[in-house]
């Protein structure tokens, strides 16, 4: 039998026992603790430290070192994530000899990256080096600190309950070059026997490409599909702290959702799109091509198969999967009466300026004189997106409004009425409809709305589609 390579998410790492009772040593004997490869995240909340805060955007280390004009704020903060990082050492190992083993090892990275910074500062005082320029490298050498403290303890940890678990360090820490991420991972691959060790390997790895410049938080998804595919890998797993459910139980209900057993690689990149990623989909897209299944499990239920997740599945019978959605949108319209038979032109300068502002197209639809786009992004550059159209169409009205969209999506959902049913169940609720689009490929559809019906949209179409599915077809097996 092959190996798997598994990825274990920031949120599940903070519960390390678990991971170790539930991952690693669940119903297996000591020597079936091996063919597997363990791709992990830094500890809950560490990469936001030394970068910034992905919800909140406050900033960490990364993000102060980058804007500070002197040295203190960053070294406060710096000191601040240091401090947390230790504290997870302290309850990790206690007074056990592993506790010194892992402090030693922060304490050494941590003075690296401080030395590092301060010399960075020095050099940039001269006019021929801008500090701009290293701001990249600057975030994947913080970025990478998160993994390789995780990585270090996990592999400490499990050596206390006899696992013969050994660091794979992929940060390139203190080496000469970069090398392509293929050749990084092949190179390592080579140092290991995965019949008699369990590597650990961190989710941030040093490379020509850049993971961070072409990904940013994304990057341990692609260290772990890239893994998976050059090892030949039998299955590639992700452990997260819930199910992939029919919907959000904060939303839905826990008692209401229904985990997903199957589904394929199209439904996860419609997932992607609303900003609930199963996996990156460049990530998927090697594992895809590969044809190695994906199964996304909960860490905390160890005896459940989770989601199986394969290139060509179709669900037995049409039907909704799941209901997902993506609030805080904007709906950018631009309205010009010049733009009839020149819709293509006005596309192609919309898309542009969205990608030199960096704004993510979630959605779109046109008629023949109006275009509306459905970016994610916050409103300061959603305003400079609109000046920026209206200074090319002068006759144009652009006008923005804030929106939710909520998905119903499925393997395959070729079912008669199906709009019919879900307008239905939105009316019903009370929910006006702004928009809607469904495909011909029949595996979403969208609809817009008002961003504070958002929640009443969610559940509403759970219950229609996906709970009352549910219930026709246990009542047909009873």
């Amino acid at each position: 039998m092959s190996h798997t390579v598994e990825k274990i998410g920031g949120t599940s790492m903070s519960q390390y026992q678990a991971v170790r009772d539930n991952i690693v040593l669940h119903k297996r004997k000591p020597g079936e603790y091996y063919q597997r490869m363990l791709v992990v995240s830094a500890f809950g909340g560490i990469t936001d430290g030394l970068l910034e805060c992905k919800r909140t955007g406050a900033p960490g280390v990364y993000a102060t070192f980058a804007d500070a004009e002197d040295d203190s704020a960053w070294e406060q903060t710096l000191d601040n994530v240091s401090n947390r990082m230790g504290q997870i050492n302290k309850d990790m190992f206690g007074l056990s000899p592993e506790r010194a083993l892992a402090d030693s090892f922060l304490h050494d990275r941590i003075a690296g990256i401080r030395d590092c910074l301060h010399h960075l500062r020095q050099v940039c005082a001269f006019g021929q080096f801008q500090l701009a320029e290293q701001l990249q490298t600057i975030r994947e050498l913080l970025a990478a600190m998160g993994e390789a403290h995780s990585a270090h303890n996990m592999v400490l940890y499990l050596r206390q309950s006899g696992v013969n678990a050994v660091l794979m360090d992929l940060t390139g820490w203190r080496t000469d070059e970069a090398l392509p991420l293929d050749q990084v991972l092949e190179q390592a691959l080579e140092r290991f026997d995965l019949s008699s060790q369990l590597p650990v390997v961190t989710g941030y790895a040093h490379c020509k490409e850049g993971l961070m410049s072409r990904f940013d938080r994304g990057y341990s998804e692609m260290t772990f599909s890239r893994l998976a595919v050059l090892s030949g890998a039998r299955e590639a797993i992700i452990h997260k702290e819930y199910h992939l459910s029919s919907a959000d139980p904060r939303l839905a209900g826990e008692d209401q959702v229904i985990p997903i057993g199957r589904t394929n690689y199209d439904v996860t990149d419609q997932l992607s799109n609303l900003g609930m990623e199963a996996i990156h989909p460049q990530a998927a897209k090697g594992l895809r091509q590969q044809d190695i299944p994906l199964r996304v499990r909960n860490t905390f239920e160890p005896d459940h198969e989770g989601t199986l997740i394969t290139t060509d599945y179709r669900s037995p019978s049409p039907c909704v999967e799941m209901v997902a959605g993506r609030r805080n949108l904007f709906a950018v319209e631009l309205f010009d009466q010049d733009m009839v038979g020149r819709v293509s032109h006005y596309a192609e300068c919309f898309t542009d300026e969205l990608d030199r502002m960096k704004l993510n197209l979630v959605a779109k639809d046109m008629n023949a004189n109006t275009l509306t786009y459905y970016v994610s992004g916050n409103r300061k550059t959603v305003r400079t997106l609109v000046s920026a159209l209206q200074h090319r169409f002068d006759n144009a009205d652009v006008n923005t409004h804030k929106v939710s969209l909520v998905s119903a999506v499925g393997s395959d959902m070729s079912i008669p009425g199906l709009l019919a049913r879900s307008v239905g169940a939105l009316n019903k609720a009370n929910v006006p409809v702004r928009a809607v689009h469904q495909s011909l490929r029949a595996v979403e559809m969208q609809f817009i709305v008002d961003d504070e019906y958002y929640e009443q949209a969610v559940v509403s179409l759970h219950d229609e589609l996906v709970q009352t599915h549910a219930d026709t077809v246990a009542l047909a097996v009873a």
